[in-house]
């Protein structure tokens, strides 16, 4: 994580909190570069079924501690699964989705490169 200028996290949301892979990331690496990344510029994306606000705060609590620097408005991604099927099943972005994820995604390497961030 030192080696970067700045993070786009992307996450999903299980149960109101940040879950998965991401989840894990933090929990492995907080306290290992605490101190070290103040400034740096992030951006967010969630999965979500109905909410995602849990996992979002908890991630900006996340990022707070670290000092990073919010670029972006928030992302959360609401995929309004409600049944268990629904909750179990796969499941996939829309194009518009998929697209300002990626608009997202370039501008903060753009505004990085730049030395925007």
């Amino acid at each position: 994580m030192l080696a970067h200028a700045g993070f786009l996290f992307v996450g999903p949301e299980n149960l109101a909190a940040l879950s998965g892979e991401m989840k894990e990331m933090f929990d492995a690496n907080y306290y290992p570069v605490l101190g070290q990344l103040e400034g740096r510029a992030y951006a967010t994306i969630i999965a979500a079924g109905s909410d995602g606000e849990g996992a979002q705060r908890q991630l900006d609590r996340i990022a707070t501690g670290w000092r990073l620097r919010r670029v972006a408005d928030p992302m959360i991604v609401r995929f309004d699964a409600q049944t268990p099927e629904a909750i179990l099943a796969e499941k996939s972005p829309c194009n518009k989705v998929l697209h300002d994820c990626r608009e997202l995604g370039t501008g903060l390497a753009e505004g990085l490169s730049m030395g925007l961030f």
